[in-house]
């Protein structure tokens, strides 16, 4: 009998990446996936520069929502309104992961001079708690670095996507000469990591999706 996966996501954007990386990591899995997108979570966040209880009670009735519609797996997509995913795992009776989870256990374990790059600090400060607590979890010191890259964000909005692919790659260079592994806390950030050279590329630098998908391949 074949298992349902929700994934919930902050935008519609995010919806033909993850089916690309179903296809690819859960091909020989019976599985079917539906997807529920609401990107007034991510808005009001940004707008906010917080993730705010209102938004918190919305993502967990999302989450339950996915449940009552028959999901064995629940993932959210969105690494800004991970607290409130966490929120919602104590009220739901089958498995639910926020996407970032899996690259914070695989960034701790590889390393103890972990880096997280974001563009937005709605994002940056959830993931740094995040792996923070994954390694006092593991029970590992850890020595991390946050990087914020201004005005990455507003140059991709403001319709500049080479000025924000410029301001990542010069934050991931920066960082690969301090530390042992790079996550990125924003997914939108990874097709960077294509453009830089080999001979920058001296770590492991992780984005959330394609790791959180091999996980779930693993327990599937």
């Amino acid at each position: 009998m074949s298992k349902k996966l929700a994934l919930i996501h902050t935008s519609a954007t995010l919806v033909p990446i993850f089916q690309d990386l179903v296809d690819k990591y859960l091909k020989n899995k019976d599985i079917k996936v539906f997807n529920i997108v609401d990107d007034s979570l991510i808005k009001n966040t940004i707008e906010r520069n917080e993730l705010t209880p209102d938004t918190s009670r919305r993502v967990v009735n999302y989450v339950g929502s996915a449940e009552e519609a028959g999901a064995d797996y629940i993932m959210v997509t969105c690494s800004s309104i991970g607290a409130a995913v966490e929120s919602s795992e104590s009220l739901t009776s089958v498995p639910v992961l926020r996407v970032d989870r899996p690259m914070a256990d695989k960034a701790v374990a590889e390393g103890t001079k972990i880096g997280v790059v974001a563009t937005l600090p709605t994002t940056l400060e959830p993931t740094s708690d995040l792996v923070r607590r994954r390694a006092l979890a593991a029970g590992k010191e850890i020595e991390l670095t946050s990087k914020l890259c201004e005005g990455a964000f507003e140059a991709l909005m403001g319709g500049n996507p080479e000025e924000h692919d410029q301001k990542v790659a010069a934050a991931l260079k920066e960082l690969a000469e301090k530390v042992d592994v790079i996550l990125l806390a924003q997914a939108s950030m990874a097709r960077v990591v294509d453009q830089l050279d080999e001979a920058d590329k001296k770590v492991p630098i992780l984005a959330s999706p394609p790791v959180a998908m091999e996980y779930l391949a693993s327990i599937l």
